[in-house]
Formats: C-alpha cells, structure tokens, sequence
C-alpha cells in the first residue's frame, strides 16, 4: 500500500475546503485523491463543490480520472460547473461538463426548472 503521492483540495459553493490523499493498494481497492477530498466534504454535509485540483507526486496540477469526474457529476446538478485547476503557471481551467461531453445522465441529473 502507498498513500499520500497525490493529493487534492477542493472549495465548495459556502466556502469550505476541503483536502484528501490518494490511498494506492494492490488490488483497487483504494481510493483517489479528489474522491477522499469529496468525502471529507460529504461527511461535513456538503454536496456542491465550486473548484477542485489535484496535486501530482512531481507537484503539478493533475486531471481527475474517470471515476472522480463521474462521481462529482452525480453529487450535484450544478457539476458541470465545477472549474478543475488543469495547470498552475498558467492558471488553466476547465469546467468539468467540458471533461464529460455527452454525459450518459444528462437527461436524468438535470437540474430542475
């Protein structure tokens, strides 16, 4: 088991941050950074995050993988908004509906009128 090589921060829509660590094992059975970020804030009772960055073992902004991106659509109509740190220097961002084109739930996580 390794932990802590990646970690990640996250501001949710009151303000709060949020911070977790990757926890690496042999057989999947870990978890990523941004997803034990996001349940540091679940368990504080938010659900709506407002900016997230992951932070790579050489210190560089990194893309959340596939199940961080799909677990943060699913908490929140309002996720493809969420703006995701792609690069310090430059301060590029990306909002996450940009990461998940033609996401499989669109129709069903609309956010209601």
């Amino acid at each position: 088991m390794e932990a802590g090589s990646v970690a990640a921060a996250l501001l949710t829509e009151a303000g709060n941050v949020y911070v977790g660590v990757c926890i690496d094992t042999a057989c999947s059975l870990g978890m990523c950074a941004e997803r034990s970020a996001i349940a540091a804030m679940v368990t504080a009772g938010e659900s709506r995050i407002r900016r997230i960055v992951a932070v790579m073992p050489d210190g560089r902004a990194g893309m959340p993988c596939g199940a961080c991106r799909e677990l943060m659509m699913q908490l929140d109509p309002a996720a493809r908004e969420v703006e995701v740190l792609l690069d310090y220097e430059s301060r590029r961002v990306a909002r996450l509906g940009e990461l998940v084109p033609g996401w499989w739930a669109d129709a069903r996580m609309a956010p209601e009128a």
